[in-house]
């Protein structure tokens, strides 16, 4: 088959500027191949690349005593004692669920997944963070319906819990949805696997399920603004098979256990071709491949196809020719390919033959480490006019209470998590619908705790504070249910970075986040950047997803208990009434001014240390974020199945949004204890009202429990369902 000549139309549709191209005539002397032309799109575009935001990225505290592995590999490791290790990531599969919702979805799962047992984790935990446009815009319900169902059809088939996870609603994401999956798995300390290829002339072994069409350029799709042909880019949406996946899982756990794994790599993001760069660039060494000895599964593929093949369940491994029988054997048994494809040389090359004939001849390690690298043009997010008393708003709080929950952001969100299977494996301790997920540590006394948070609003109005929020709301969730925090992993969400006020909210952002993770002791481990997320020049709200460990070192102090009869509501933290960006204004009264609140983390600190010395004098806790007090004391009873009584009706006091605060429930003595403790600590905490009888009261309003339970239970199914 002739290869098409290389126009400055098909450079272009391949995601490289004219100078990019340039750079690429510089470095190999000579016009590239059709195949070769590819290679450099997939390696060198913003998904693989990182070119606009590596500037940035390495600004953000990454090290700690308790950080095994930090970004650069599959996912990040954190030490959890006893020689174990807990093994997370976060990624983004935005465009993909756009185009093909449950596909995109599901192989977002997939995805993920590889990346911890590539690692020699068996993964214990998934989460997800999702992003939809107006719940009333055409396409949204489709997005809703497609996205969850691919979430649950291919988390439930392999076989991992869904633990937590978010949904939000906001026009911004009319046109580009957001899908942020999480991962988390266990190793021992000593038997992790790592990607670097060693050793000259060792086998490159091709793991896993068979190459297809599906999913070619979907890395260079994912780099790239929507328009109006978004349905043309349907063929780069990958299909998954979640049973296979789970077949490759226990065959790459059986393999390793064999000692023939010299190092080994998920095939995601441009397929082929980024995995054996990896391999061969962090190993110093170059790689060989015969494309003919590639599992196919459709007739006729050329070199060009196979290289950027985004096909699912596949890894690449460098092998011990010793141990090659042992090795094959365990994935005949599973019933899954098990090919060499290649072999490790000492040149620098990356060396590609389809039958005989050289399809791509590049220098290895100048590929891997010439990709171009952005300065961008920024701009600082103009600061955000503060909310003058004249701009407060008054609502009766019941009033106010009801109009929260009976929106698609507010209200519960059980029709989601309902079809998660939230207890596979049998360690779920806490699922999703109230606070962190909690997992036991199978066969241990311990447990880990997972979130997954951001307020985009807050990021939109104030970069800086809208990212140390992000974390403080994460290390508040932690807290919580009783966890230290561990670690974070990132999910940088925006739009165009080629536009300065774009590219300034990105940098705020990673200077809130990395200002906050440093303080409160949460390390970025990994992570995942996804920008262009715009349609017609319409940018998503900025939505750097924070994903986020804890470890609670006896499960049997873990925080899971609920608010009883006669419980005593305290308040622990400040309260200015911060109205400003909240979800009273936004939902109640459709406007989205004011600042962003003001992140303390010197406070946020001292009152999560301060939880964390008493928990056990307290039965149930839950952070305040949306919604303030009044939600959160609200979501606390309804999941108990008990009244509240709140001793305010103020507005600000009620709906305001200040950080570093939590809402806890206990017993009378236990409330006067942890009042002489809070003075003792410098902590703010105050008595706001007592948990009991069947009404929800604001000061002198009220309201049946039950009528509240049944909008805030049927909302969201109503939106959107």
């Amino acid at each position: 088959m002739q290869e098409p000549a290389i126009t400055e139309d098909l450079i272009a549709a391949h995601g490289l500027s004219p100078s990019e191209y340039d750079r690429i005539l510089e470095i190999i002397g000579r016009e590239p191949t059709f195949t070769e032309l590819g290679i450099f799109s997939a390696m060198w575009n913003e998904h693989c690349s990182y070119k606009s935001s590596k500037k940035w990225l390495r600004t953000l505290p990454t090290e700690g005593p308790q950080v095994i592995c930090g970004p650069g590999e599959n996912a990040g490791i954190v030490d959890i004692g006893d020689g174990q290790c807990v093994v997370f990531k976060m990624e983004s599969h935005n465009h993909p669920s756009y185009i093909e919702p449950y596909q995109g979805a599901a192989t977002g799962v997939g995805g993920i997944l590889r990346d911890v047992f590539t690692m020699g984790a068996r993964p214990i935990a998934a989460m997800n963070s999702l992003s939809f446009g107006a719940p009333d815009h055409h396409k949204t319900k489709q997005l809703v319906n497609g996205v969850v169902e691919g979430v649950g059809g291919y988390g439930n088939c392999f076989g991992v819990p869904t633990v937590g996870g978010e949904v939000r609603f906001h026009p911004a994401y009319n046109g580009n949805c957001l899908v942020n999956a999480f991962a988390a798995g266990l190793a021992d300390s000593d038997k992790i696997f790592y990607s670097a290829a060693s050793g000259v002339g060792m086998p490159v072994v091709y793991l896993g399920a068979k190459t297809g069409r599906d999913g070619v350029g979907g890395a260079t799709m994912a780099s790239a603004e929507f328009d109006d042909t978004i349905e043309e880019k349907r063929p780069t949406v990958q299909v998954g098979d979640p049973f296979t996946e789970k077949r490759l899982m226990e065959a790459t756990l059986e393999l390793m256990a064999t000692g023939a794994v010299i190092s080994i790599q998920d095939m995601g993001a441009a397929g082929l071709t980024c995995s054996a760069v990896e391999m061969g660039d962090k190993g110093g060494l170059g790689v060989k491949l015969n494309l003919e000895d590639v599992p196919q599964r459709e007739e006729n593929m050329t070199a060009y196809e196979m290289m950027l093949s985004e096909s699912q369940e596949r890894m690449l491994m460098v092998l011990n020719p010793e141990l090659e029988a042992e090795a094959r054997a365990v994935f005949v048994k599973w019933d899954l390919d098990f090919a060499i494809v290649g072999e490790t040389i000492a040149e620098d090359r990356f060396l590609i033959l389809h039958n005989g004939d050289v399809k791509a001849d590049l220098p290895l390690a100048t590929l891997s480490g010439s990709a171009p690298e952005y300065d961008r043009p920024w701009v600082e997010t103009p600061a955000a006019e503060p909310l003058t008393d004249a701009d407060v708003p008054q609502i009766d709080p019941i009033d106010g209470l009801k109009a929260l929950i009976n929106t698609a952001n507010y209200g519960a969100k059980q029709w989601v998590y309902e079809q998660y299977d939230t207890t596979v494996m049998a360690d779920s301790m806490q699922t999703p619908g109230m606070g962190s997920g909690v997992i036991r540590v199978h066969g241990t006394e311990k447990a880990l705790a997972f979130t997954s948070d951001v307020t985009p609003r807050y990021v939109k109005a104030n970069p800086v504070e809208g990212g140390k929020q992000a974390v403080a709301e994460a290390y508040r969730n932690l807290i919580s249910v009783g966890a230290v925090p561990l670690a974070t992993t990132d999910n940088m969400n925006f739009g165009n970075p080629e536009k300065p006020e774009i590219m300034g909210q990105f940098v705020g952002a990673i200077k809130g986040i990395g200002e906050a993770v440093s303080a409160l002791d949460m390390p970025i481990v990994s992570g995942n950047v996804s920008l262009y997320n715009e349609t017609d020049g319409k940018g998503i709200l900025p939505t750097p997803t924070i994903g986020a460990v804890g470890l609670i070192k006896n499960a049997d102090d873990a925080i899971l208990g609920e608010a009883r009869e006669g419980h005593v509501a305290l308040l622990i933290g400040e309260t200015a009434g911060h109205l400003g960006q909240s979800a009273l204004l936004a939902e109640v009264f459709n406007r989205e001014d004011g600042d962003a609140p003001a992140v303390d983390l010197a406070e946020e600190k001292r009152n999560g240390d301060f939880i964390s010395a008493n928990r056990e004098m307290i039965k149930a806790c839950s952070d305040l974020s949306d919604g303030g007090l009044a939600l959160a004391a609200f979501e606390m009873a309804e999941n108990a199945g008990v009244g509240v009584s709140l001793d305010t009706a103020d507005t600000q006091q009620l709906f305001g949004e200040d950080q570093a605060r939590y809402l806890v429930a206990c017993n009378f003595d236990q409330a006067e204890a942890l009042m002489i403790a809070a003075g003792q600590a410098g902590v703010t905490l105050s008595s706001v009202g007592t948990f009991g009888g069947d009404s929800v009261t604001m000061g002198g309003s009220t309201a049946p429990l039950a009528d509240l339970s049944d909008i805030f239970r049927g909302s969201f199914e109503a939106s959107v369902a």
